[in-house]
């Protein structure tokens, strides 16, 4: 731990943050900067248009994915603020939290993981995904049974999912406090004011790689805003003038404009400089429509994408928000591609590889007729 404070620094932002009336103070280094851009020959791209595709993925081993670049200004300033223990949300499978128990032990704090589970039972609590990673790094995971979306503050009568999870961990901190720990809670995929600086960090690091000007799209799969959040606020304020598309994989359009409109307010960008009121639909366009089943549930024409890309490409995606994001995408390239500012398109890998071993990828490639596991006596016997 009094190494990891060591490497804490005071974060110098770009300059042309300077807008914000909340910066974050505080940088804790646990990525690995900067991800590199692939040309991606993607299936299913229509004539005209070219992909590439950023390698967020690639961000580290177990700690990988959008979640560490959130995590390095998030846990910068629990460390910052002395605290001991990181407490955060999510579905079972979590990648948030699944990062945050891994940088947790990285800088030596004590990590508390609400997971949402059908019933809230211990026994829902496998050892399979992101979930093992959890196990090995020494979380405790407190099982929750899922709460209804629409709360009170939507005119509901119970509380969202969002409402009734930061209750508990407010339960929980208050408690630890009693026993002397100063603990630290991070929302639903360290979307706040806090975590979206990793994202104009990172756009920051796009400008170095030129993809202001190779590119004129910008898509990405969005399950709790804050790296949509983070890339349209910093796109805007640089007047890059990329056009921001975010493919929902949960909840809808209005929620997520909702969601970042409110992010303008607490960062006071609320206004134009020339005076006129800032939206979130001046910033980011939300893609709807491409959830399937829902949130972290899957079909048997995704889960063959899936399979499909990986094998044709090289690049694994995850079943709950990039293969969902890449479909997306194609969609909407194929059926209205004029919602695109051109046709130079960036897609940003997410990551979410530990998804995949969940079982049901596992489960569906057990179903299929090809099978690529043979003897050696049948190779030879299909080859003459």
């Amino acid at each position: 731990n009094d190494i990891m404070i060591r490497q804490l620094s005071k974060y110098n932002p770009p300059d042309w943050s300077a807008g914000i009336c909340k910066g974050s103070k505080y940088i804790i280094p646990l990525a690995q900067r900067p991800t590199p851009i692939q040309k991606w020959n993607l299936p299913l791209v229509p004539e005209g248009f070219e992909v590439y595709i950023k390698r967020d993925d690639l961000t580290g081993s177990t700690l990988s994915g959008n979640k560490v670049r959130k995590l390095e200004f998030l846990l910068g300033e629990a460390l910052h603020n002395g605290c001991d223990t990181v407490i955060t949300c999510g579905g079972v499978q979590s990648n948030f939290c699944r990062a945050s128990a891994v940088a947790a032990s990285q800088v030596g704090l004590k990590s508390y993981l609400f997971l949402r589970t059908q019933n809230g039972d211990p026994a829902d609590i496998d050892y399979t995904g992101n979930l093992l990673l959890d196990r090995l790094n020494g979380t405790t995971i407190v099982p929750v049974p899922y709460l209804k979306y629409k709360g009170v503050t939507a005119g509901g009568t119970e509380p969202t999912y969002v409402e009734g999870l930061e209750d508990k961990m407010m339960q929980l901190a208050d408690h630890l406090r009693t026993k002397g720990h100063k603990p630290y809670i991070m929302p639903v995929g360290g979307s706040n004011s806090t975590g979206l600086w990793g994202y104009i960090e990172a756009f920051k690091e796009m400008m170095e790689q030129d993809v202001h000007k190779e590119f004129d799209d910008i898509v990405v799969a969005t399950g709790s805003g804050g790296t949509l959040e983070g890339l349209g606020i910093a796109n805007y304020l640089t007047q890059s003038n990329l056009r921001i598309h975010g493919v929902t994989v949960c909840d809808d359009e209005n929620y997520f404009y909702g969601h970042i409109d409110k992010s303008l307010r607490e960062l006071g960008l609320t206004h134009t400089d020339k005076g006129q009121p800032l939206s979130s639909r001046d910033l980011v366009d939300i893609i709807d429509g491409y959830k399937g089943k829902g949130y972290a549930l899957s079909t048997e024409d995704e889960l063959s994408q899936l399979v499909d890309i990986s094998t044709r490409t090289g690049v694994t995606l995850d079943p709950v928000y990039t293969l969902k994001g890449v479909r997306g995408m194609l969609g909407e390239m194929n059926t209205n591609p004029q919602r695109f500012k051109g046709k130079r398109i960036l897609y940003i890998h997410t990551g979410g590889i530990f998804g995949l071993f969940d079982g049901r990828v596992s489960e569906f490639l057990k179903s299929q007729p090809e099978n690529a596991v043979c003897t050696l006596e049948s190779l030879l016997a299909i080859e003459k």
